[in-house]
């Protein structure tokens, strides 16, 4: 096979210089562009730190929502404001508060008065939705402007962005707290109207005085109401937020006038004023009158006290404090001052009668020199009374001592020293108490005989001035009588025993007067309400009604003689007041007039304790007595309260009677939420269109109506010819009533009545124990009784008691001889009969040692 021969390459020959190719064409280099680069960097970096703070703008917000407070319950919100009780005159009698604050809702605020504080605060308040971008946007440049110059920096917060930090975030100087504080402003904006909001930075915002809220201001600054208020005291008002004590008109009052012009032009501005109500109102000088405290009822203490505890018991404490209630009260101030001072009279007339000299306060150690220092140290003892001095004895002679105090014309004048001289013979009741046990009466010794029996020097005591002793009409004074001494004084001591008295209207029940000791100052501890005493024969109209009820008239006889009662203790013998007994038959009537015990357990056996115990508690004076006779003779235990109601239930036909102290209770916005009256009224809101009102009566009828008259006729005679004589002595009124006094003398009552008031007294010691021999309720309660009841009748016409229909009058003749008009269940007029002796089997247990009350 043949094959080719291998191809021979030709040699490379390099070109020739002259005959090289021309070179390639230079590569066009792009455009040079300055910025294009750096501001597409620019973009994208932009970008990624929008993005980036968009990012952290929503961790931030995410951050700041998880951080915020609850603001929804503002739509409820109700700051605290104090609680004021009323008399029943409309005079303040208290202020309970935890702190002092007054509450006015929206719709009782001026209309000028907000718009004074929208232009000075926050102009678009009705157009913006939280935050004012505009006002933001001022603000910024404004303290561009004024950066450097030392001024205050120019904030831009809204009325709602206020309302947002005082309530909510606080006040704390930080860019966070403004956040959270613009971002709750627009959630409130959304969540509450704006009348809502502007009610809540009216009462809350603090304007210097120690006020909080425009109507707190008002009064601090000006002693007004807001409706008293005039245009340029609005505008002075509108004027304080920004900074209070910079423009307090009494230490900066230009600044004041300045500030308060400047909201006038911001008002004018705003056209809610016109230019000449500015002009005249800048001409008013701002005049300040600093607040003074409301003047209360300086009596009723302890009828106080029991409304307050009463409002706790109803609405709680912090509604009571704080919740801004109006309480309207029963209390007559007048007859409730005039019962302090017939009780305070008549445990005087008993402590000088029965107490004795318990001597001085406390010891001078430094004698009688420099009495005035000495003095000064000792505190006012509690429950001295307004007109007595505490003195010191600086010279004591056989027959009078002088003595030295100080007075002042008011608290801030200084002490001026008076002196005057105690007589002996005004001291006969001064005799020294001697040591006595247990429940024994006080035992005195004699009467002093020369000064240093009853002062020393240095004793530190309380006196009063002597009145001046008038001479009697028409009446000569002796001759060569010793001209009176004007710098007599008289020695005076706080009684240890003590009373209680309560006066209230029985047809509604309304307590008038109450008075729960010798002073509220000395022991708040009320003796009317809370404190449980065995009433003693004032409890004995609870049998006779029981008879009566069942139809007894009451000329039925009974026997007036012993009474032997086998009991598991051994044999009850009760007997009468003094231990004796006449021994024959004697009307109801003239049992319960003479307060005859004797008889009154007869009664009781004859209509059963089961019946007598269910009318104590139906009367609401004894709740689950004990079926014992001895509790026939009053042996259980009652309050003065409980005694006044019961008893009103005689005089208003058989009705039964709640007492209460308070008429109406009102929130802070007027509305009634709770009354006390228990009648309904058909017609009261349907106004003038709606004709005469109808009041129905929904008490409780818990007596029959005659039996209920005819006690209260025998209660008239009690008063006429009993034991109660000296309650209606020289009244010449209707008046009934019956004396009550338990076992040694312990406890003094009387409790009566007219037909429109009903009154109840209690003598006694807080730790019982005799009160002495012959001191019953006829010598000790029932005076307090006749003063209390002259002053509740002062100027009312004499009005009789009032018959129920279907009574039968029967002028009958007494025991004794006299002729009255009995009253007559119809058809028992001549039903009395003479009564068998008790048998044997109607005895009934009774506790032996509660026995012998009269």
């Amino acid at each position: 096979m043949n094959t080719p021969p291998p191809a021979i390459e030709a040699p490379v020959v390099p070109p020739r210089p002259d005959k090289l190719a021309p070179p390639p064409p230079p590569k066009k280099r792009p455009p040079f562009r300055l910025f294009g680069g750096f501001i597409r960097s620019l973009f994208i970096l932009a970008a990624v730190l929008a993005l980036g703070g968009a990012v952290a703008a929503y961790g931030l917000y995410r951050s700041l929502e998880a951080g915020l407070p609850d603001y929804r319950w503002l739509a409820d919100y109700s700051p605290p404001q104090m609680s004021r009780i009323y008399a029943g005159d409309s005079r303040l009698m208290a202020e309970l508060a935890a702190e002092r604050r007054v509450f006015v809702p929206i719709e009782a605020i001026p209309r000028r008065l907000q718009q004074a504080f929208i232009s000075a605060e926050d102009q678009n308040f009705e157009s913006h939705h939280g935050v004012d971008p505009a006002a933001v946007i001022r603000a910024i440049i404004t303290n561009i402007e004024q950066y450097g110059t030392g001024r205050r920096m120019v904030g831009a917060s809204t009325i709602t962005q206020q309302v947002a930090k005082n309530m909510l975030v606080g006040s704390d100087r930080t860019v966070l707290r403004k956040a959270r504080e613009a971002l709750l402003a627009i959630r409130l904006e959304n969540a509450l109207p704006k009348s809502r909001i502007l009610e809540i930075y009216l009462n809350e915002i603090f304007l210097g005085a120690q006020a909080y809220g425009v109507a707190a201001a008002a009064q601090a600054y000006f002693n007004k109401s807001l409706e008293e208020l005039s245009l340029s005291e609005m505008a002075f008002l509108a004027a304080l937020p920004k900074a209070p004590n910079n423009y307090n008109p009494l230490r900066f009052p230009e600044q004041a006038r300045i500030r308060r012009n400047w909201v006038l032009e911001r008002m004018v501005d705003d056209r809610v004023i016109t230019a000449e109500e500015a002009a005249t109102a800048r001409a008013e000088t701002i005049l300040a009158r600093p607040f003074r405290r409301p003047e209360v009822v300086p009596v009723g203490g302890h009828f106080t006290e029991d409304v307050r505890r009463e409002l706790i018991s109803r609405f709680g404490q912090e509604q009571t404090q704080g919740g801004g209630l109006v309480v309207r009260t029963s209390l007559d101030p007048a007859l409730q001052a005039a019962t302090e001072v017939a009780l305070r009279n008549g445990l005087l007339a008993f402590d000088r009668r029965r107490g004795g000299w318990r001597g001085p306060l406390a010891k001078s150690a430094h004698g009688a020199t420099e009495w005035l220092p000495a003095l000064e140290a000792f505190g006012r003892p509690p429950g001295m009374l307004p007109e007595w001095r505490q003195a010191v004895v600086i010279e004591l002679r056989e027959r009078d001592a002088r003595v030295g105090w100080f007075e002042r014309a008011n608290p801030r004048a200084p002490a001026e020293p008076r002196t005057g001289t105690i007589l002996l013979e005004d001291l006969a009741w001064a005799r020294p108490v001697l040591p006595s046990q247990g429940i024994q009466p006080v035992r005195l010794g004699n009467p002093p005989r020369r000064m240093s029996d009853v002062l020393a020097l240095g004793d530190v005591v309380m006196v009063e001035p002597a009145p001046a002793a008038a001479p009697a009409a028409g009446a000569t004074p002796p001759r060569n009588a010793p001209a009176p001494r004007a710098d007599r004084v008289l020695l005076r001591q706080i009684p240890d025993v003590e009373g209680a008295v309560v006066a209230l209207d029985p047809n509604t029940g309304r307590v008038l007067a109450m008075a729960g000791g010798w002073s509220f100052e000395r022991s708040q501890f009320n003796r009317a309400s809370q404190a449980l005493r065995q009433p003693g024969s004032s409890f004995k109209p609870y049998v006779y009604i029981s008879a009566l009820e069942q139809g007894i008239p009451p000329n039925q006889r009974f026997l007036d003689g012993g009474v032997e009662i086998a009991t598991p203790q051994g044999v009850w013998r009760p007997g009468n007041y003094g231990g004796g007994s006449s021994g024959g038959y004697v009307t109801m009537r003239n049992a319960l007039e003479r307060s005859l015990n004797l008889v009154t357990v007869r009664i009781a056996q004859e209509v059963g304790m089961d019946r007598v115990s269910e009318t104590a508690a139906r009367f609401g004076v004894i709740e689950n007595m004990p079926r014992f006779l001895s509790m026939s003779l009053g042996a259980g235990e009652t309050t003065v309260l409980r005694q006044a109601a019961a008893y009103a239930s005689f005089v208003n036909g058989g009705k039964r009677v709640e007492p209460t102290l308070i008429d109406s209770v009102q929130d802070q916005r007027g509305r009634v939420i709770w009354r006390s009256s228990n009648r309904d009224c058909a017609g009261c809101s349907s106004g003038p269109e709606g004709g005469p009102p109808r009041f129905t009566d929904n008490r409780r009828q818990i007596a029959d109506p005659i039996a209920a008259f005819q006690i209260t006729s025998i209660l008239q005679g009690a008063v006429q010819r009993g034991t109660g004589a000296r309650a209606g002595a020289g009244l010449n009124r209707p008046v009934a009533g019956k004396t009550g006094t338990t076992d040694d003398y312990k406890d003094n009552w009387f409790v009566g009545f007219t037909p429109d008031i009903v009154i109840a007294v209690w003598v006694g010691y807080d730790d019982p124990r005799s009160l002495g021999q012959g001191e019953t309720g006829g010598t000790n309660a029932a005076p307090i009784f006749r003063e209390v009841l002259a002053a509740a009748l002062q100027g009312s016409p004499a009005v009789p008691f009032r018959a129920p229909p279907g009574v039968a009058l029967v002028r009958i003749q007494t025991d004794r001889g006299e002729t009255i008009l009995e009253a007559f269940r119809p058809g028992t007029e001549n039903s009395a009969t003479m009564p068998t002796e008790m048998g044997s089997g109607a005895a009934a247990r009774v506790d032996s040692g509660l026995g012998g009350l009269y």
